[in-house]
């Protein structure tokens, strides 16, 4: 460590420059986590933040909700079975809403609209207004987001295409689906809004399209077996089963695995330049006694200082672009996966630095005095 701090401190401008292309490097990563975790949140945020630990769909569905339609009379079937604790019913659908009474198509807002029975625990909880009420079908909570579209609590919203107006009675957090913030209604108004064209039910009774259970031990293939006309999946296979949800997960973690496929190729590539460049004096300070493992941990240390203080740098950057990223903008910083990508990145920097490691072994102190000038 020694050698390491006496060099970095000897050539700062050459360090500074390698320091600065991990400093981007790093910052590149942070910011594609960020960005793919915001564009995962506004996808199956909702699913995510349902206390479910398993998804019981139509048998051959394939575990897509769009292709799901089963009774919500299964429920009790399934909450008869020996490891579920606790089963709900829930719908989705997209759709599209105005205030009442605005004909400009201005104010037409995308949104998803949830069906869940009141009380269950897929209702989320509201940060404003109150809960879904039985026997209050009209009054729906909906995602905080809808603020900055002008709608307020107690506010009139038409569903286009239907007759129905909602009323808002709550608003609840970072609650979205299929990119589009959530509203959560009961699901006899939803069954309404969804299956409102006849025959579009697939004849089964009081349709939904799934049913989500809770259980930490629940066999996916006995409670196939114990009711008839099912498949179920774990909450994660259901979540990867949304559209677009696996191809843009994919996409984001290809970009990580070339990035850090870079930064370690730029890494090897400065590293071994300057041993090169060092060579004679490696040379020389082995002839004087120094051994290869001094000399390594002399080489190790500095890439792990330079990829220490980089990364750190990188971090406070992505925290401060953040601030400044516009509302719209689907960035979500999770510090978990930060410090999961620190440390791969420092994992990385490190082992980068070995093929340095492994020419300063093979340096002749013999042949690097020769050439001392």
């Amino acid at each position: 460590m020694f050698l390491a701090l006496r060099e970095l401190k000897h050539a700062k401008l050459r360090f500074f420059m390698i320091s600065m292309i991990l400093v981007l490097i790093a910052w590149l990563v942070f910011i594609l986590s960020g960005l793919g975790n915001g564009l995962s949140s506004l996808s199956a945020s909702s699913f995510k933040n349902m206390k479910a630990d398993y998804v019981v769909f139509e048998e051959g569905s394939r575990h897509s909700m769009l292709r799901s339609v089963i009774s919500e009379d299964v429920t009790e079937e399934l909450k008869g079975l020996e490891q579920v604790k606790d089963a709900a019913p829930m719908g989705t659908r997209t759709a599209v809403i105005l205030k009442e009474k605005t004909t400009s198509t201005d104010g037409k807002i995308d949104v998803s609209l949830m069906g869940i029975n009141p009380g269950t625990f897929l209702e989320p909880e509201v940060i404003e207004g109150h809960p879904l009420t039985e026997g209050k079908d009209l009054e729906v909570i909906v995602n905080d987001t809808l603020k900055n579209q002008g709608i307020e609590l107690g506010d009139t919203l038409e569903i286009e295409g239907t007759t129905n107006v909602i009323k808002v009675g709550g608003f609840v957090k970072n609650e979205s689906f299929n990119h589009l913030p959530a509203i959560f209604m009961t699901m006899d108004l939803w069954r309404d809004i969804h299956f409102a064209a006849p025959g579009s039910d697939m004849g089964a009774d009081k349709p939904v399209n799934a049913i989500m259970l809770q259980g930490e031990k629940i066999n996916p293939e006995q409670v196939d077996q114990s009711v008839e006309g099912i498949e179920t999946a774990t909450k994660q296979e259901a979540i990867n089963g949304l559209p677009g949800y696996t191809a843009e997960n994919g996409t984001i973690m290809m970009m990580l695995t070339f990035l850090l496929a870079i930064s370690a190729f730029v890494i090897t590539v400065f590293f071994y330049v300057l041993t090169l460049q060092k060579s004679n004096q490696f040379g020389i300070m082995k002839a004087i006694g120094a051994n290869n493992a001094f000399l390594g941990r002399a080489v190790v240390s500095q890439v792990f200082l330079l990829a220490v203080i980089s990364i750190g740098i990188g971090i406070l950057l992505t925290y401060g672009t953040a601030l400044i990223l516009p509302e719209a903008m689907p960035f979500a910083l999770d510090p978990k996966l930060v410090i999961i990508y620190a440390m791969v990145l420092l994992v990385v920097s490190v082992l980068s630095s070995l093929l340095s490691v492994r020419k300063i072994t093979k340096i002749d102190p013999l042949q690097a005095i020769g050439r001392v000038e």
